[in-house]
């Protein structure tokens, strides 16, 4: 049996240890997150948020990480994130994907993917919600879905037979809000006491796994549910929540072949995410900290996780 590492945070003691990582493994050991996100329509142009969660999901060890967005906007991303590799979205005059177009480009990445993030910063466009569908039918590889995406979800009628995908959702009060009403579901995801059963109920409905998002954070599965003890004020800032999915699609691609359940991932990755916002704040203040920094304090969180 694994033991704690002498380095484990005692509030994080019923957490599984993550399996260290093999000294002969290479980038294909450590699988592929592919990020689906951005939007680059004439109005409005979201660049930051996909490479964040790119950033999260190297930072977490995954071997390899590919930004799938609008063309326009792909090198940009790619210039702030240069580990990544890039997959671009064909756009109409007006900057938006084409839709089918899109899911086809998106079907031919998602075979050589070992989990899938879409949401950040992908926006409501006509391809978001084709991209977003598509998703969610597949069965495999597992997915994060962040963001636009689970607005997009919100907005699907027929949501119950569509949903098959081993799926993350990562709401936060206002996205859950969304969802919930499209579910019937009357727990209010703000108030500290009806989180848990909040998050819970959701999992249920869907058969996914629920992050909601929040000062505690609260990870379920509709049966087993966890409550995040750790985290800062600090963390209350843009582009947390997506380091947060690209650093549970990270753990994902590497573990879930290994044993660990999403549920697990899942807990892990928010751990590591709220120690990472300690660190800063014992460093730092508990405001003024940037997403970016936030990733690049993941590896150190991680590795108090490890057997």
């Amino acid at each position: 049996m694994p033991t704690r590492p002498p380095n484990r945070d005692p509030r994080l003691s019923d957490l599984p240890p993550l399996p260290p990582r093999p000294r002969d493994g290479h980038k294909g050991t450590f699988g592929t997150v592919l990020v689906v996100g951005g939007s680059s329509d004439n109005s409005t142009r979201m660049i930051g948020a996909p490479a964040l969660a790119g950033l999260g999901a190297l930072r977490a060890g995954c071997g390899l990480c590919k930004l799938m967005m609008p063309s326009p906007i792909l090198n940009a991303a790619l210039s702030s994130l240069t580990s990544a590799t890039g997959l671009p979205l064909q756009v109409d005059d007006e900057g938006q994907a084409i839709p089918f177009e899109a899911v086809a480009a998106f079907d031919r990445a998602a075979e050589d993917a070992t989990c899938i993030v879409i949401g950040p910063g992908l926006g409501l466009s006509e391809a978001a919600r084709a991209l977003v569908l598509r998703a969610v039918q597949r069965d495999n590889p597992p997915l994060v879905a962040d963001a636009d995406a689970i607005n997009v979800l919100a907005s699907i009628p027929d949501l119950f037979r569509d949903f098959h995908a081993a799926a993350i959702l990562t709401p936060h009060p206002g996205e859950f809000r969304r969802l919930a009403v499209a579910f019937r579901i009357t727990h209010d995801p703000a108030r500290e006491e009806s989180r848990a059963p909040a998050a819970e109920a959701l999992a249920q409905k869907l058969g996914a796994i629920v992050v909601l998002k929040g000062a505690r954070t609260v990870v379920s599965d509709g049966q087993r549910t966890w409550t995040c003890p750790a985290g800062d004020p600090c963390m209350a800032t843009g582009g947390s929540g997506d380091v947060l999915a690209g650093v549970t699609a990270g753990l994902v691609a590497q573990h879930a072949r290994q044993g660990h359940d999403l549920f697990q991932c899942a807990r892990a990755a928010v751990a590591a995410h709220a120690l990472a916002g300690e660190s800063w704040a014992s460093k730092n203040a508990t405001a003024g900290m940037l997403a970016s920094e936030l990733a690049n304090l993941i590896p150190a969180g991680l590795d108090t996780l490890r057997c």
